[in-house]
């Protein structure tokens, strides 16, 4: 599989990114309006006092006089400490000002303004002109008026605002990301409890998935339970197999078997006996392994709709330690019962149950040397701990953490007849019941198998 990237990441950083985007044209945008709102209210300031100044102008006997008004230049000096320059000229001449102060190329109409931004005395200035006719309709003559005033006021203005608008820009996009990574994970929640619904389940449960699923996630929440839908088939398929051909296989070895042993009391050459005893002996192997191979489909089968009965695991231990202690007897192995007086409680599936115990018993046993003994234990504290303890052969030197897979065996079976399913079958039914299995190496020799719930 080939892993492409993280969806979560990559929508974290790609709402990340138009978060940022938007905040830098939003930084732009206010800079922008910023400046142009500034300069048009220096623009109307100035208008005002070139207007002030223009409306003070008079002709008395053919002279023009102005008194210039205070208010006038004073309104200007309210943005920062920047420097005013006037100027005004009549009929081409400076009445009074700044002389040198740049006049309009194109004299504005009456009632309009020429306004300009241009460097005056190594500094730039933003500039407005304004006119007005003096004297007699007849004989009127046209006045200019031009007020400029520096730009610092204006920077620091536009400065302060840029700078306000990137701190609400830097905020907004802290927000923004925290939101975008918050909306990254909720939009990728139900993919991680479609997730977790999955995995969840046990190895064998192949139920379709019920999870509320979004509806981009329908197509591929189908396409998984239909493949499921396969896999159960194909399993139901093999395990049916399986159970049939173990079951086919059981009859008729008990038939040869049953003739071997006719045959080799009659026998008296005792290399045809021993040919008669290994013919037995394989015979039982054979027998052996399709009856573990019908318990390790029943474990399959009954896994996927496991029973939730009140079991007393005291009388279920008693019962399968009935069954098997005539086999123990033709060893002379004694099995000793360490169980509690009142019962142990248990929720659960008993024919399952029941199976695990056999096999552990049963390899016990198998693998315990005559006139040996072997310890039953049942422990209710904390947790539940059924454990048989033999003084057998041990598992050698077997990876304990490899010895419950499939036909795995230990290396010190020698000619002993096993299939290697016992402790897979053990091992499986506890996981369903939410347990596990421990093995260990006893100290005086032998093993002990436990089943904790």
């Amino acid at each position: 599989m080939k892993v492409f990237g993280s969806i979560r990441r990559r929508l974290f950083f790609q709402l990340a990114g138009v978060a940022a985007i938007l905040t830098l044209v939003f930084i732009l945008v206010v800079r922008g309006v910023a400046e142009r709102a500034a300069e048009g209210t220096q623009d109307d300031i100035l208008t005002a006092s070139a207007t002030a100044i223009a409306d003070s102008l008079h002709s008395e006997g053919g002279a023009i006089t102005l008194d210039l008004p205070y208010s006038a230049l004073s309104m200007l000096g309210t943005l920062n400490q920047d420097r005013v320059f006037y100027r005004v000229s009549v009929a081409g001449k400076t009445l009074t000002g700044y002389g040198d102060l740049p006049l309009p190329d194109l004299v504005p109409n009456v009632g309009a303004r020429v306004v300009a931004t241009l460097d005056y005395r190594g500094e730039a200035v933003r500039l407005v002109s304004v006119s007005r006719r003096i004297g007699p309709a007849a004989n009127a003559t046209t006045a200019v008026i031009t007020v400029a005033q520096t730009r610092q006021g204006l920077a620091a203005i536009s400065q302060q605002i840029t700078w306000t608008a990137t701190g609400v820009g830097i905020v907004f996009l802290l927000l923004a990301t925290v939101l975008s990574l918050w909306a990254a994970n909720s939009a990728l929640a139900p993919i991680s409890r479609l997730t977790g619904a999955v995995t969840r389940r046990g190895p064998s449960d192949m139920r379709p998935v019920r999870a509320e699923t979004p509806e981009e996630l329908v197509p591929l929440v189908e396409a998984l339970n239909s493949l499921m839908a396969r896999l159960r088939a194909s399993l139901s398929r093999t395990e049916d197999f399986i159970t049939e051909a173990a079951h086919r296989v059981r009859t008729p070895l008990a038939t040869v078997r049953s003739q071997a042993e006719i045959t080799h009391r009659k026998l008296n050459k005792p290399h045809h006996k021993q040919a008669i005893r290994e013919m037995i002996r394989a015979i039982d192997q054979s027998s052996r392994s399709a009856g573990q191979m019908l318990d390790h489909a029943m474990v399959t089968f009954r896994s996927d709709a496991l029973a939730r009965d009140t079991l007393d695991l005291r009388a279920l231990l008693a019962e399968t330690c009935d069954r098997l202690e005539p086999t123990a007897e033709l060893k002379d192995i004694k099995v000793l019962r360490d169980l509690p007086d009142d019962p142990v409680t248990l929720q659960g599936d008993g024919i399952l149950l029941q199976a695990a115990m056999m096999n552990i018993l049963d390899n016990a046993i198998k693998y315990s040397p005559d006139e040996s003994d072997i310890t039953i234990t049942l422990q209710q504290n904390d947790q539940i701990r059924l454990s048989i303890s033999d003084q057998g052969r041990g598992f050698g030197n077997a990876d304990l953490g490899e010895i419950t897979k499939r036909y795995q065996r230990g290396d010190n079976v020698g000619h002993v007849v096993g299939s290697g399913l016992g402790l897979t079958i053990a091992e499986e039914v506890a996981r369903v019941h939410g347990g596990r299995l421990d093995i260990t190496h006893n100290q005086e020799g032998g093993a002990c198998v436990s089943l904790l719930f």
